[in-house]
């Protein structure tokens, strides 16, 4: 079927789940929208998340998705259910394929998760996790400050003091695996890992919420058939906000020239 899939984020963070459906989904089309001008949503209040991500679920609608992903822990975490209510296509998320991940790696009993304010306080990943394997512990960090560093490009020698300071309390939770609970996170994926050693199991969601799509889209019978594409002709990509800035961004983590336009959203109910 030659709907696009439409995927949203609060900012740059969700280019990481792009990227990834780019490489398992070769044929199909991709509309992303960020919300950078409202970035980060993590301690913003639960009404405004959901208010913000469903003006991008409706920018979203305008290209007739046949299924949408919040590629936003913080928005999945408070308006996944919210936005699947709202519309008649499949809805994906990437707390629960993180979930999953981390229960299918961890070696031990205790699972971190760093993420913002917002998707430690909703307990989602506990939940998710809890409901396949209540015996395991599960640390819940809020570590806001990553968010901006990344987004400002931050360089490594910069930003390591703020990742020692962010991190001390994993370490000091003994966990055996952590899920990179904001799709921001995996960027700095390995100086996290570097500040906390090879003991770590580190988690992604990007991997895992691109293989729930696929699957997701195949059983629907949804799956688009035309041969392999170029990605510039499969991949438009919109911010509310800068779009140079997010456009230096978006080529340094794709690893490829793309354009970027301007979206403005309409505050009208989905």
């Amino acid at each position: 079927m030659d709907r696009p899939i439409g995927i949203l984020d609060s900012g740059v963070g969700g280019l990481t789940v792009v990227k990834e459906v780019l490489r398992q989904l070769p044929n199909e089309r991709i509309v992303y929208i960020g919300d950078s001008a409202r970035c980060p949503y993590g301690s913003r209040p639960r009404e405004e998340i959901v208010r913000f991500t469903m003006e991008m679920v409706r920018f979203l609608l305008k290209f007739d998705p046949k299924a949408l992903v919040i590629a936003c822990n913080t928005a999945t975490a408070v308006a996944l259910d919210a936005v699947r209510a709202a519309v008649p296509v499949p809805v994906i998320g990437v707390i629960d394929p993180g979930a999953r991940a981390a229960i299918r790696e961890t070696a031990g009993s205790r699972i971190g998760v760093i993420g913002t304010v917002q998707t430690i306080e909703s307990g989602a990943y506990a939940a998710a996790i809890g409901r396949t394997r209540p015996d395991l512990t599960v640390v819940g960090i809020a570590t806001p400050e990553l968010v901006p560093l990344i987004e400002l490009g931050w360089p490594k020698e910069a930003a390591r003091p703020v990742l020692e300071a962010s991190l001390a309390p994993v370490r000091a939770a003994a966990v055996d695996t952590l899920v990179l609970g904001c799709t921001h996170y995996p960027l700095i994926a390995d100086w996290i890992q570097d500040v906390l050693g090879d003991g770590v199991k580190l988690i992604s969601s990007a991997t895992e919420t691109a293989a729930e799509l696929a699957a997701v889209l195949t059983e629907a019978g949804l799956l688009r058939r035309a041969p392999e594409v170029p990605v510039e002709e499969r991949l438009l990509l919109f911010t509310t906000g800068d779009v140079p800035g997010f456009q230096a961004i978006a080529e340094r983590w794709l690893g490829r020239a793309v354009a970027i336009r301007s979206a403005v959203l309409n505050p009208e109910r989905v």
